[in-house]
C-alpha cells in the first residue's frame, strides 16, 4: 500500500502555549487567527487499521481531541472551517460534505488505512451528509459522542451511550461564552460608563453576562422574549427611580422617564442575546432566522420611541 505525502505530526500534550492561545481565542483577541493547516495528522504512532477522526481547524476544536486520545494511535483529519469551531462551521457549511469529500481525496486518505470509516462529532451532524460521503468518497460516516472527553470511552466499543449523545450546556458552558460577548460591545461600554448612562451599561451587562448564567430559568423558547424580560426586570429599579427622583413634577413627566428605560433598556437587552443563539443548545437555524424576523423590527421601534421620547422630555422645563 502506498501513503500519502504530507501527513503531519501532533501529539496529546497541550502546552503553556497551547493555554495562552486559548485564552486568547476566549476573549476574542485575534478571533481568526486560532487555527491550524487543514489537512491529515499522525497522532501516536498509527496504523492502516488505526481510526480516522475528523475535526475542524480551530485550535480549540483540534487540541480537545488530540488531548481525548492519549495513548489512542489514530489519524485526525482537519477540514478548513475558516478557524470557526465543528457547530458552528455545520451550521455555515464549512465543516460540511463537499470540503469532507475534497479533504479525503486531497489527503489521498484511502491510500493511509485499509478500512473505510470516518468518526465524525455528533455536533457536525447538520452539516454532511453521511449518505454523499458513502457515495462520494466511499467512506461510513460514523458519529462519535458530543464531548471529545467521552470519546476513550467510546472507542471501546464504538458505540455510544444514551448520555454520550446529550447535548449538556451547564452553567460552565454558558460562562465561557461571556468574555467574548464582552469584548464585542467593551467600546461601547466604556463610552457608556464615561458619560455616566448607568442603565444602559446595566442592559449591556444583562444582556451578556446575566442572560448566559440566567438563560435556563427564564421563561419563553424565543431568546428575544427572554432578553426583553430580562432587560423589563433590569429597567425596573431605573423606572423607579426617575419616578420618584422629582416628587415635586408632574405626575406625567415623571411617568415619562419611567417609560424611557422601560423602552430602552429591554430592547437593548434582547438584541444583545440574539448573540447567544448560536452557541446554544435551545434553537435550531430555522427557529433563530424565524425569531430575528418576527421581533428584531418589534425591538427596534420600542427602542426607537424610546430614543425619541428621551429626547423629547430633555427640552421639557425642569
Amino acid at each position: 500500500m502506498s501513503h500519502a505525502t504530507n501527513i503531519m505530526t501532533t501529539n496529546s500534550e497541550i502546552t503553556l502555549a497551547n493555554r495562552w492561545d486559548h485564552f486568547l481565542a476566549r476573549w476574542a483577541v485575534n478571533r481568526m487567527g486560532h487555527l491550524i493547516e487543514p489537512g491529515l495528522y499522525s497522532l501516536g504512532n498509527p496504523t492502516p487499521e488505526s481510526p480516522v477522526f475528523v475535526t475542524a481547524n480551530y485550535t480549540l476544536s483540534f487540541d480537545a481531541l488530540r488531548s481525548s486520545l492519549k495513548g489512542a494511535d489514530s489519524y485526525i483529519l482537519v477540514l478548513d472551517t475558516q478557524g470557526i469551531n465543528v457547530w458552528c462551521a455545520a451550521g455555515k457549511g464549512t465543516f460540511g460534505t463537499d470540503e469532507l469529500v475534497m479533504r479525503i481525496e486531497a489527503t489521498r486518505l484511502n491510500e493511509v488505512v485499509t478500512h473505510r470509516v470516518l468518526i465524525l462529532p455528533q455536533l457536525g451532524a447538520s452539516g454532511v451528509a453521511a449518505h454523499e460521503i458513502k457515495k462520494r468518497a466511499h467512506f461510513k460516516v460514523e458519529y462519535g459522542p458530543v464531548r471529545a472527553e467521552d470519546l476513550p470511552e467510546y472507542l471501546k466499543t464504538r458505540k455510544a451511550t444514551p448520555e454520550m449523545r446529550r447535548v449538556r450546556f451547564t452553567l460552565k458552558d454558558r460562562i465561557t461564552l461571556i468574555p467574548v460577548e464582552l469584548v464585542a460591545v467593551l467600546i461601547p461600554l466604556l463610552i457608556l460608563i464615561l458619560i455616566g448612562s448607568k442603565g444602559a451599561v446595566a442592559a449591556i451587562l444583562a444582556g451578556t453576562i446575566l442572560f448566559p448564567i440566567l438563560l435556563p430559568w427564564i421563561p419563553s423558547h424565543d431568546f428575544s422574549v427572554k432578553g426583553v424580560i430580562l432587560g423589563g426586570i433590569v429597567a425596573v429599579p431605573f423606572a423607579v427611580l426617575a419616578f420618584t427622583k422629582t416628587p415635586e413634577s408632574a405626575l406625567w413627566l415623571r411617568s415619562a422617564w419611567a417609560l424611557v428605560y422601560a423602552l430602552l433598556i429591554p430592547p437593548l437587552t434582547a438584541y444583545l442575546t440574539l448573540n447567544f443563539t448560536g452557541s446554544t443548545t435551545f434553537t435550531s437555524r430555522t427557529g433563530v432566522r424565524k425569531e430575528i424576523f418576527a421581533y428584531v423590527p418589534a425591538m427596534a421601534w420600542m427602542f426607537g420611541i424610546g430614543i425619541a421620547l428621551n429626547i423629547a422630555l430633555i427640552f421639557v422645563p425642569k
